[in-house]
């Protein structure tokens, strides 16, 4: 509109002071507006609120008349109408039914009362104003409708027959007339199978049919099948139980595999399960006659007197009902001697207790068996590692304290005298050793055993060859430590007496064993 009005000023300048007052005219008429519910919904027979108001900013806008309308086919009809001057109109077929809430030129909501599903459509709010013209908005009408549910079984009876595999009509859940349709399905453990169906009525509703069908079968009897309804928010459930005819099924109970020679008060039964209840019951042997001493009590056969070996046989039972004949048979064996008491479960009960005995022992061996393996390669692990010389260096002798090095003693002190024919400069001054500590050896072995210390080899003829021997030895086992002591060049050279014979306590040049010795050794 605003740009229609632009177009037309540009057209001529007689029109600029029309132009002016339409412009200035426009947001008081965009600002006018219907409110109206965009969707209203409701049931059947009860009562709907159709709101509707109209927003004037524009004091010198006068509304005329207030009027609803349905859209019917492309038209309009006319259902209420409100003029201040006129008053109220309610047109037909509403005249009974619409009312206005509170009429003015504000407020045009009216009431629908005992909604009917004809009254499903479109309506419009219209407001008749003065100068600007009509303005109008519009709103949807949903008619609901609750269906009405309902469940049959049916009146066929149910026959279940061997070998039948034709499936037969159970039940029949119908929810009708629902607006919108609604849900059926089917709650139970039988295993059939549903089928369904919608009809669409001439009023806009709609019949939900559905039929459950199954082969009858013994299983079947007496089981429970429920039907389930859902609309809106809404849940309906109706059930039955199932009534199956069957043919009997026939057991035969009382022997009980020890019948022996002279055994009395003895009897067979026979049960059937049948629907209905099996009203006649036979007794026969499959080739001959029953023996004289029996006597049949409706599904009873009593044998009188002691068992004989002409008890023994194949007895039949037939049980007869509406539906149908069958059949059950025992085998009877006679024996001399009564069985053991408990005999077969005793016998199973033994061995089992033997099997599982034997396995708890089993399994207990090879774990003990298991743990003591690992700790004898334990403890053979731990003794090779004590036996075997270290491969590593000793660790470095404890610090003496400080009061100890101010003074020498003897001990202290470890001299080689060489024999007569050297010179006494010779005397080759050796390295205080210090002693060696063993970390891992706590047990005897053949290089810690005190009582190998002492034990002189074989003379050499060369004591330089010795000490070098000795070094060389030392050297894969001690660490060179700097000379703390003084030296034996100062002391006094005649302390201890010379020796002819020479004899050297060390272990031979190619042992493997530590490298100890005493503190002082004499030649």
């Amino acid at each position: 509109m605003a740009s229609q009005l632009q177009t037309s000023c540009r057209a001529s300048w007689w029109t600029i002071g029309v132009c002016i007052l339409a412009a200035a005219l426009l947001p008081g008429l965009q600002a006018q507006t219907v409110l109206v519910n965009d969707t209203v919904s409701g049931f059947i027979g009860t009562d709907v609120v159709l709101h509707c108001s109209f927003t004037n900013p524009l004091p010198n806008v006068k509304i005329t008349q207030v009027t609803w309308q349905k859209a019917t086919n492309g038209s309009k009809q006319n259902v209420a109408i409100y003029n201040p001057a006129m008053g109220v109109s309610i047109l037909s077929p509403y005249k009974e039914r619409v009312t206005f809430r509170n009429p003015s030129f504000k407020d045009g909501t009216i009431q629908l009362s005992r909604l009917e599903l004809e009254d499903e459509g479109v309506y419009i709010c219209e407001f008749a104003t003065f100068p600007t013209g009509n303005r109008e908005s519009q709103l949807n009408l949903t008619v609901l409708a609750k269906p009405t549910n309902r469940m049959e079984g049916t009146k066929r009876p149910l026959i279940a027959k061997s070998g039948r595999t034709e499936k037969i009509l159970v039940a029949t859940c119908t929810s009708s007339n629902g607006k919108p349709p609604s849900t059926v399905t089917w709650d139970t453990k039988l295993k059939g199978e549903a089928e369904f169906q919608e009809i669409r009525n001439s009023n806009g509703t709609i019949t939900v049919i559905s039929r459950y069908r199954l082969v009858p079968s013994r299983e079947a009897h007496r089981q429970q099948l429920m039907c389930v309804v859902n609309y809106q928010l809404d849940r309906f459930t109706d059930s039955m139980t199932l009534n199956v005819q069957y043919e009997p099924e026939v057991t035969i109970e009382g022997f009980d595999g020890n019948w022996f020679l002279n055994r009395k008060d003895v009897k067979l039964i026979c049960k059937s399960d049948a629907n209905p209840p099996a009203h006649t019951y036979e007794w026969k042997l499959p080739n001959g006659t029953l023996p004289g001493s029996v006597e049949i009590q409706n599904n009873t056969i009593y044998f009188k007197g002691p068992v004989s070996y002409n008890v023994a046989g194949t007895y039949i039972c037939e049980a007869s009902n509406a539906i149908g004949t069958r059949s059950g048979l025992v085998e009877v064996n006679v024996t001399d001697k009564p069985l053991p008491q408990g005999a077969p479960g005793g016998i199973i009960g033994i061995v089992g207790g033997v099997i599982a005995a034997a396995l708890i022992i089993g399994v207990a061996v090879t774990v003990i068996i298991v743990y003591r393996r690992q700790q004898k390669n334990r403890t053979e692990t731990d003794n090779d590692l004590i036996d075997l010389p270290p491969s590593h260096k000793p660790a470095p002798p404890p610090k003496r304290k400080q009061e100890m090095k101010s003074h020498l003693t003897a001990e202290d002190i470890q001299v080689v005298h060489l024999d007569n024919m050297k010179h006494e400069e010779e005397i080759q001054k050796l390295p205080l050793q210090p002693p060696y500590y063993d970390m891992a050896a706590t047990e005897p072995s053949p290089y810690t055993d005190k009582l190998n210390f002492g034990k002189c080899h074989s003379e050499i003829s060369n004591a330089s060859d010795y000490l070098t021997r000795c070094y060389s030895h030392e050297d894969r086992y001690l660490e060179k430590i700097p000379h703390v002591y003084t030296p034996l060049s100062d002391l006094p050279q005649d302390l201890y007496p010379h020796h002819s014979d020479i004899s050297f306590c060390c272990p031979p040049p190619g042992s493997r064993a530590p490298y100890i010795c005493p503190k002082e050794q004499y030649v």
